[in-house]
């Protein structure tokens, strides 16, 4: 990791960031003015974070903060300046600084939010480092690796492709990722909403039309089997066809050819169909909705997209890369998410799936205050679940275990193995089979002992025992520990440093 930057013409701020920050084990570099911090990024030199002042003989730490942001746009840069100098700190946001200092500061303060910058900025190094390995499509879950594995298989085939999944998952960059990575790549790739169109223009859409054909139908009309001839015809939400068109359909599938609305010749097609639907294909058949010989024609190979909720561990990859996009589109410096913020997404079940995160990052992007979006800048509907009370989200997640009662049980001071308590509730009156009466004893016993530490050694024990639980109970994953503990995914991994935890 790079060192933390400190630029101040005051030594003696220098002197006290140095050591606290020496005490954390983070490297520091220190500069007495703009000056010197310019000098040396042109030598090469980058920091992780940039702590500077703002009023410096010799130039500002705003017209830095631009010089700086200028060379290293995802730099993180703390602003230091006075608690009342709103033009200032007003002035430090605009352009683009991750967080400002206010002097006089508390140095345990200082310290946690130059931590926090380098998480982020750690972060953000992860976040382009994936974004550039996979431009296409995002996915470390084990079934997105399924589905990208599935399109590789697929590269050098021509076969019917049948994509499941829920609403705003993907389905259309599936089908577009198959198309571009076929043999007929350099073909056209036409894609039809089926359930967008009405049944009465579907048939004209599909297949085209002739002059006269019915009325309004002045010209001869090129349908998308024809747009498509040579590449990928993507017919999508295919439940919805009405069932008449779907005979045609299979028509087309089975010779390869069609006739126009109104036409009498036959027209010959080489297109390659993928279709895809959010609709149970088979319960649509045993209702007689949906041809039968055309679901085993369309079901030669199939790919199950998962829903958002079933890959959690891709938000903050997908979160950052949307964000980063939005703010090309916008022309503008890309939004962060907050250790807070990024928990509570990775809480939230997004019923909408992929998309719905998508447009929210397009959200916050134009709505968000700061340049580092907070929990409290999320919309309603994400906090909202939240607000109900019992967590992020009310929907437990696919395959963890089910959630236990905090209090219900506890390692003891000397490590044993956890005891049922009782679910008394906590008053002055406590119930003496109660966890809270058990921390008390041990409490106890160990300050009249005399033995040293009791507060550390106690809380190391504390944490390390909600940690470890909330790992066994999400059999491992993380962020979902984390989300139910009410802290960060970092907060989380720093911890299990700390504490040494074998998890």
């Amino acid at each position: 990791m790079k060192p933390i930057w400190v630029v101040d013409d005051d030594q003696s701020i220098r002197f006290v960031l140095e050591k606290a920050l020496a005490r954390e084990q983070l490297a520091v570099k220190s500069f007495g003015s703009p000056r010197e911090v310019l000098t040396a990024m042109a030598g090469g030199d980058a920091p992780q974070v940039l702590v500077s002042d703002i009023r410096m003989p010799g130039g500002s730490g705003i017209d830095l903060l631009a010089e700086v942001k200028q060379r290293h746009p995802g730099l993180p840069v703390i602003i230091m300046t006075a608690f009342s100098d709103l033009d200032s700190a007003v002035s430090a946001f605009q352009g683009g600084a991750f967080e400002y200092l206010p002097k006089p500061f508390d140095i345990s303060t200082a310290v946690q939010l130059i931590r926090r910058a380098v998480d982020e900025s750690l972060r953000e190094d992860e976040g382009e480092a994936r974004t550039g390995a996979m431009p296409e499509m995002l996915g470390q879950a084990s079934a997105m690796q399924d589905v990208f594995r599935a399109i590789g298989r697929l590269s050098q085939s021509n076969v019917t492709v049948l994509i499941t999944g829920e609403s705003g998952t993907g389905k259309e960059l599936v089908a577009r990722a198959l198309h571009r990575h076929s043999p007929r790549s350099e073909g056209p790739f036409v894609a039809i909403n089926t359930a967008a169109i009405p049944k009465d223009l579907l048939e004209s859409e599909l297949f085209g039309h002739e002059r006269g054909a019915f009325t309004g139908a002045q010209a001869t009309r090129r349908g998308r089997f024809e747009q498509a001839d040579g590449g990928t015809l993507f017919l999508d939400e295919i439940g919805d066809m009405p069932f008449d068109l779907q005979t045609r359909l299979l028509r087309v599938l089975s010779d390869g050819q069609f006739y126009r609305v109104g036409g009498h010749q036959p027209i010959k097609t080489n297109v390659r169909v993928i279709a895809a639907t959010h609709q149970n294909l088979e319960e649509r058949v045993r209702h007689g909705a949906f041809r039968e010989d055309l679901y085993h024609r369309l079901n030669v190979i199939r790919l199950r997209l998962p829903p958002l909720r079933e890959r959690r561990d891709d938000i903050p990859m997908l979160a950052q890369s949307f964000l980063a996009k939005s703010a090309k589109e916008l022309g503008v410096e890309a939004k962060r998410l907050s250790e807070s913020a990024m928990t509570a997404l990775a809480g939230f079940d997004f019923p909408g799936n992929v998309r719905q995160l998508e447009n929210l990052c397009h959200w916050l992007t134009v709505m968000a205050p700061a340049q580092v979006v907070q929990v409290q800048d999320l919309p309603r509907e994400v906090l909202a679940p939240a607000a109900a009370g019992g967590g992020l989200s009310a929907t437990p997640v696919p395959g963890a275990a089910a959630p236990v009662d905090a209090a219900a049980s506890v390692h003891d001071g000397a490590g044993s193995t956890p005891r049922t308590a009782g679910a008394a509730p906590l008053t002055n009156g406590v119930n003496e089979m109660t966890w809270v009466a058990d921390l008390q004893r041990e409490a106890r016993r160990r300050l009249e002992s005399g033995e040293a530490d009791v507060w550390e050694t106690l809380c190391e024990l504390f944490e390390g025992c909600l940690i470890t639980t909330a790992l066994d109970v999400t059999h491992g994953r993380r962020i979902e520990a984390a989300v139910k503990l009410g802290i960060g995914r970092n907060t989380l991994t720093r911890k299990i440093k700390e504490l040494e935890l074998k998890v």
